[in-house]
């Protein structure tokens, strides 16, 4: 039987480290359209998004699809595994 404090631990721990990996990935995409010199208006226009998501999607604030993800590699014109570093 499991042990229900450790069961809640444990769906914590997992939380974070999704939030982290949000957050991490929302400011390499944000440095990424920095670097090509894109407003976060112009990208989101781009990418068939609305600015406040893609503002949120840079924030960490959400979780984004692999499709649009993909997407967003593509407007930026780099490797997807770029945006995990």
């Amino acid at each position: 039987m499991f042990n229900p404090q450790i069961v809640i631990v444990l769906f914590f721990e997992q939380l974070i480290q999704m939030t982290e990996l949000a957050i991490a990935l929302g400011q390499n995409i944000r440095k990424a359209r920095k670097d090509k010199d894109l407003s976060q208006e112009k990208l989101a226009l781009m990418c068939g998004l609305d600015r406040s998501y893609m503002g949120r999607i840079e924030r960490g604030e959400v979780n984004i699809t692999v499709v649009k993800l993909y997407e967003i590699s593509k407007v930026l014109e780099v490797d997807i595994r770029i945006l995990f570093v």
